[in-house]
């Protein structure tokens, strides 16, 4: 019976996602708006920053309320008045701006508040980032199967278990709030109305900020949950990493290749410079480093050429060819080839050992 291997073959690209993902795919990532987020956070944050902001301007709302009622009560006459012929376009206007303006300037501080503890609860988190990619419509979600996925999903159960968890904690924590104050709520018909109005905001706010800690809490366990699935969901495999090296920095065989010839160039220079050197020192057979030296030109001799091996072969029949000697000196030769480059100098430490070659090639010629 013959089997269909492909049915065996694993999703993706390559295989398990196990590398670390590479710093371009988490820039490209960001670019698009994928990032490492909790919501939850920026809520908690938000509500504390809510019912401390009404714990401070409270009695700045109330008396702005209270301020506001006596204008809409006089006004009562007039609205009935006119109610019978309709109320005309001056009225209403009145009515409408007084009570605009009031909302206006009880919210005002709420608001800006509230806007700019997200702003910057959102900043802290992902840093500046203005892209409204997330924004664009992708045809992939009006996929049905691909909706049905998503519903079913790991993240959409833990997120279900998070939502369950987190509304059992608020109503506890609410109940057990207003539960303490049940002895005054009971009294509220026999109080005056700004009293009340006090009272209840007092226990409102005080429940709140208390629910707000216990979504802190929730928000900051799921800000560490979204940094390590981010951490998760952008991993790679082995194929995606290689694919995009190539594409980054270009196909390692071309690269390769490119390096060759560049090599090859080199040394075809470094022969053609090799006629001018007044001596190649040798190990004999592993090492060969063409020595020049031109007062005229330099401060201290130079290496024209260098190689090991096959190259050093090549450097020793050029030598022989143009009638340049060649003196065996193993620990010199290794010493040049290791730590000067083509068309350096060579180091002060080195200056006796090559003067004294240099001196004992000198002696030949004069002798010639």
């Amino acid at each position: 019976m013959e089997y269909n291997l492909q049915w065996f073959a694993k999703e993706g690209n390559g295989g398990e996602k196990t590398e670390p993902a590479t710093s371009k795919k988490l820039q490209d990532a960001r670019n698009e708006g994928q990032v490492a987020k909790s919501q939850e956070l920026n809520s908690a944050l938000s509500l504390i920053a809510l019912f401390v902001t009404l714990k401070i301007f409270i009695s700045y709302i109330g008396e702005s309320l209270f301020h506001s009622f006596p204008v809409l009560y006089h006004k009562i006459p007039d609205i009935i008045d006119e109610s019978i012929g309709g109320m005309s376009v001056k009225l209403a206007t009145t009515v409408i701006n007084h009570t605009l303006g009031t909302v206006v300037k009880i919210l005002l501080p709420v608001f800006l508040i509230g806007y700019s503890v997200a702003l910057l609860t959102n900043i802290v988190q992902v840093g500046w980032k203005v892209t409204a990619k997330p924004m664009k419509p992708k045809f992939s979600k009006l996929n049905p199967l691909s909706g049905f996925k998503r519903i079913f999903s790991k993240d959409s159960l833990f997120e279900l278990l998070k939502s369950i968890a987190k509304i059992s904690l608020i109503i506890y924590v609410a109940y057990t709030a207003i539960r303490d104050h049940q002895d005054e709520l009971f009294l509220l018909y026999d109080i005056p109305l700004l009293q009340v109005v006090l009272l209840v905001g007092s226990i409102v706010i005080n429940a709140g900020l208390q629910i707000s800690l216990v979504y802190l809490i929730v928000g900051i366990a799921d800000w560490f949950y979204q940094k390590h699935k981010f951490k998760e969901d952008m991993k790679m495999t082995k194929q995606e990493v290689k694919d995009e090296y190539k594409n980054t920095e270009g196909n390692p065989e071309i690269k390769g290749r490119q390096r060759s010839r560049m090599r090859e160039a080199s040394q075809r220079r470094m022969m053609q410079s090799l006629p001018s050197a007044d001596v190649v020192i040798t190990n004999p057979t592993h090492y060969a480093v063409a020595i020049k030296y031109d007062a005229s030109q330099y401060s201290a001799p130079v290496v024209v050429a260098k190689g090991e091996d096959y190259l050093a072969m090549k450097i020793r029949e050029a030598a022989k060819e143009h009638q340049i000697e060649i003196v065996e000196n193993k620990p010199l030769a290794r010493m040049l080839y290791a730590n000067v480059d083509v068309g350096e100098e060579v180091p002060p430490e080195l200056y006796q050992a090559v003067a004294e070659v240099l001196a004992f090639v000198y002696s030949l010629r004069e002798n010639r």
